[in-house]
């Protein structure tokens, strides 16, 4: 009998799905909060069930010799060590749906509480005061609400702030004018017009590397004077200490979080500023939220171990036991394609074409098509957000159209992969086979022949074909401490574009980046991961 272990509060039904199913269930919700004990009973279960408590590190990790599967009761795996679980073919999965409700719900409670100062009324007049001309708020009714990020959770605020009366706006470089048009709201290209037009301003992304610090002190500037702020998202997209001062001098008339940059949050400087609500991210705390993700997540847990289906992963595709070993190679070939596009692509996507040439067409497509939109979407909506089960719903909901086509074997290689993007300013393609020792490699970027394998650190840029580009490249990479592991190269004509895709021992940073761009030669030059 499978063993799985709840290391953090878990509705009582959750426990009882595993064991009507057949799986022992240890309930020990304490260890979550105690690593060192933690990582004396792991090594002792097959499956390991968590909320946010619980950390499941590369020391963890190392010390669960039998575990199998992860489960995590809500969408974000910021406490799961991924890059660990996934070296110890463990599968990772999360509940991506059922905290979306919930958590716009709160976003809106929180507008409103701001707008109405309803926090601070209650302290005055429980404390025997009746301050009736001090508390004056706005209505919301007929104000312009944007809202920056409108994927699952933000579209759901936008609805809900429609049904309220309010105009709403939307920045998000991925959402398609389609899918903007079927949810009523107004599509705004650059971030610095929606703060300008803001009354309420909302986010809904995830963290990642380009989102950290979106709203800096110099948005923060910019924003509508008197406009209110909500982040009922992540922490660390804010810079919470310019708020906190733009509220003390009035630029902003209010603000309203949930998350912040370093939780638990003991102290914060929007603990101390005027007109500041602050919640101890209470966004997916409902009695509903908790019960559906704590369900979702028994019943995939149970599958999996029992019958090795595999729901909602976030390291794994959906493969049943006779296709994994034929699948294996072409899903991690779509998880490069689809990783390499994502990374690139910047707008809104309208369309992506999938052709599946040689005898890879006559596999099963369904997981590689999956593998490969999840790799699209991940560094647009974050890891913990998107994963084989949920891409393509989420592509659906984003307006973005997918065409499989298989083909018949043509060209240099039996079989590979081709994938074109389509977005509101360009169509990108790139092709990858699986070469003799089972890896995958990128055959073609751009229409240019290349022979180049997918490696955890790389930098791929476009430059004008002139003598020299390449010794200067490799001049700047090693001033800056970079070392070339692989080099790929390809040009469509002699003097015109040229592609070039390095593969290198460290992660090239957004500084080494600008330096890189400096040199005469370079149009772009972008990191990737792989």
């Amino acid at each position: 009998m499978p063993k799985i272990l709840i290391s953090d509060e878990l509705s009582p039904a959750a426990v009882a799905i595993f064991r009507d199913r057949g799986v022992a269930a240890d309930f020990r919700p304490d260890l979550g909060k105690n690593p060192e004990a933690l990582a004396e009973v792991i090594g002792g279960y097959d499956g390991l069930a968590v909320r946010s408590a619980t950390r499941a590190t590369a020391a963890i990790i190392a010390r669960a010799e039998n575990l199998k599967v992860i489960g995590r009761a809500g969408i974000g795996v910021d406490n799961v060590d991924l890059a660990a679980a996934s070296a110890r073919g463990i599968v990772v999965m999360n509940t991506p749906f059922g905290n979306s409700i919930t958590t716009a719900e709160h976003a809106v409670a929180l507008m409103l509480a701001v707008a109405r100062q309803i926090p601070a009324a209650d302290a005055s007049t429980r404390a025997g005061k009746w301050e009736k001309s001090r508390f004056m708020g706005v209505e919301i009714t007929g104000k312009t609400l944007g809202v920056i990020g409108c994927g699952n959770i933000g579209a759901v605020v936008a609805t809900r702030a429609i049904g309220l009366r309010m105009k709403v706006i939307a920045y998000d470089p991925y959402l398609s004018h389609d899918r903007a048009v079927t949810l009523g709201v107004e599509k705004i290209d650059d971030l610095d017009a929606l703060l300008a037009r803001a009354d309420f301003v909302t986010l809904h992304l995830p963290k990642t590397e380009q989102t950290a610090n979106l709203l800096s002190a110099e948005r923060i500037a910019r924003m509508k004077p008197g406009a209110r702020l909500i982040n009922a998202a992540r922490g660390g997209l804010v810079d919470e200490a310019a708020v906190a001062e733009a509220l003390s001098e009035g630029r902003l008339a209010g603000a309203a979080f949930d998350v912040f940059a370093v939780e638990p949050a003991r102290d914060n400087p929007l603990f101390h500023a005027p007109n500041a609500i602050c919640t101890p991210h209470l966004g997916a705390s409902t009695t509903e939220a908790q019960e559906n993700v704590a369900l979702q997540i028994a019943e995939q847990m149970s599958d999996f171990l029992l019958t090795g289906a595999i729901q909602n992963a976030i390291n794994a595709p959906s493969i049943t036991a006779e296709e994994a070993p034929l699948l294996k190679p072409w899903v991690r070939v779509c998880e490069v394609l689809g990783g390499f596009a994502g990374q690139l692509t910047q707008s809104a996507i309208k369309e992506i074409e999938i052709e599946y040439v040689g005898h890879v067409g006559e596999l099963n497509l369904k997981p590689l098509t999956a593998a490969l939109t999840a790799a699209l979407l991940k560094p647009s909506m974050g890891q913990g957000a998107v994963n084989m089960v949920s891409a393509p719903l989420m592509a659906h909901e984003r307006g973005i159209a997918i065409a499989e086509t298989r083909r018949e074997a043509q060209g240099a290689f039996g079989s590979y992969v081709r994938l074109s993007v389509t977005t509101e300013q360009q169509t990108r393609a790139v092709a990858a086979t699986v070469f003799s020792d089972g890896k995958p490699r990128f055959v073609q970027i751009k229409n240019v022949d290349v022979e180049a394998e997918p490696m955890p650190f790389m930098l791929y840029t476009t430059n004008e074909d002139t003598p020299g580009y390449i010794g200067a490249l490799g001049a700047k990479l090693g001033a800056l401490g970079v070392n070339i592991a692989t080099m790929a190269l390809g040009r469509a004509e002699k003097g015109g574009e040229a592609i070039a895709l390095l593969g290198v021992d460290e992660a090239v940073t957004p500084e080494m980046l600008a330096d890189i761009k400096t040199l005469k030669q370079v149009r772009d030059a972008r990191a990737l991961a792989f």
